[in-house]
């Protein structure tokens, strides 16, 4: 009996000091916690310098001051987004450098501007998406397999960065021409502005390609260097001067029919971000793609009536003698780059599998605009008051 009460006296003695222990040590975490946001808030917010790919005059490099405004206001205030136009810091071209060495926190551009890196980048924008829009390419790289492809390619040439593939652009034009083109042997000799596969399609038709940043494709066409090119949309040709070198613009093309913008920061300051910033800046690329689509369809529309009746421009459609071709030859530039580059034949596979799919139920499920199109607006249709 003596020996159970000098072990339950012992155990009780124990107990209190383990007690007495474990209340300092909560004590103290408490501390440490109430201590960490005045820590941070000595520390002043996180500011990161980035670059867009685009002039500050075109609606891309707004797309880009966009998503940055709303991080900012997001995270209230502790993360701060400097967004600088193109040439600024790095030459368009030179972004992925730049972001993967830290020159630049980050920046705002398309994969296709990487092709010179890594051809199989491209396949995020350039060719026909295998009747995919873009929107639907997006739905591939989120939920298709397309994301962790994109960070196999990324670790392929050593790129330090985190991709973020966002907002789907509407199919992009043929381009800008002299006169218009009514056959695939009108592209022969053609000195041609485009970017990413496309180049090899467009070479594939006869031109003469050369790959040029946005800014600097104007300023070709004037002094004739360039013949003809495509950039993108209404609104951005427009601003950036396409009517006074040209009036007219070809509609419709498979070479960028799926294409959609990059976010892209730095891998080492990204992971460095607390965890509840990161799940803001993701969010933020869902938020911003969605208001950009939106913001497309409205100032897009408005610069293509715009171009007709104050510039002057005459827009045709592509002919499909010439759409049909360009697939043709997609095809076979497919074919020799998948031969040359395995990761390009796991992409191609992966999106022709999510496409086989995700077409044959948009097919036979979404209706036609064209009838209820021609039905309100049409030449027969009846005038609303």
């Amino acid at each position: 009996i003596a020996l159970r009460e000098d072990i339950m006296t012992k155990t009780s003695k124990d107990g209190a000091s383990t007690r007495r222990r474990f209340l300092r040590t909560a004590a103290a975490g408490a501390a440490a916690t109430v201590a960490a946001p005045t820590i941070a808030l000595a520390q002043g917010p996180i500011s990161m310098r980035w670059q867009s790919t685009w002039p500050a005059k075109d609606i891309f490099h707004e797309y880009a001051l966009d998503y940055a405004k709303k991080v900012n206001d997001m995270t209230g205030g502790d993360l701060k987004i400097e967004v600088l136009p193109a040439g600024a810091v790095v030459p368009a071209f030179g972004l992925l450098d730049a972001v993967s060495k830290g020159t630049l926190d980050g920046g705002h551009g398309v994969l296709a501007y990487h092709y010179g890196k890594q051809n199989a980048l491209a396949l995020w924008g350039s060719g026909p998406g295998y009747a995919m829009d873009a929107n639907m390419l997006l739905a591939w790289h989120r939920y298709g397999g397309g994301r962790e492809l994109l960070e196999k390619l990324y670790a392929s040439i050593g790129a330090n960065v985190v991709s973020f593939p966002y907002g789907p652009m509407p199919t992009q034009p043929l381009g800008w021409y002299k006169k218009p083109m009514t056959k695939v042997e009108d592209f022969q000799g053609l000195k041609f502005r485009t970017v990413g596969i496309s180049i090899d399609v467009f070479t594939g038709l006869g031109a003469a390609v050369n790959a040029l940043p946005g800014g600097e494709i104007v300023s070709a066409m004037d002094r004739g260097l360039l013949d003809a090119a495509e950039f993108n949309n209404a609104t951005s040709d427009r601003v950036l001067g396409f009517p006074d070198v040209s009036k007219i613009c070809m509609l419709q093309s498979y070479d960028q029919n799926a294409e959609q913008f990059e976010i892209l920061f730095n891998k080492t300051k990204f992971d460095a971000l607390p965890e509840k910033m990161r799940a803001i800046i993701a969010n933020a690329v869902d938020a911003a793609g969605q208001d950009m689509a939106w913001k497309a369809i409205d100032r897009y529309s408005r610069d293509y009536e715009e171009l007709q009746t104050k510039d002057k421009v005459k827009f045709y459609k592509t002919p499909d003698t010439i759409l049909q071709k360009q697939l043709e030859v997609f095809d076979q530039v497919a074919e020799k780059k998948s031969a040359e580059n395995p990761l390009f034949k796991e992409i191609i596979e992966s999106q022709l599998a999510f496409a086989k799919r995700a077409t044959q139920w948009e097919q036979d499920t979404v209706v036609s605009r064209r009838m209820a199109y021609t039905h309100y607006f049409g030449p027969n249709a009846k005038k609303k008051s």
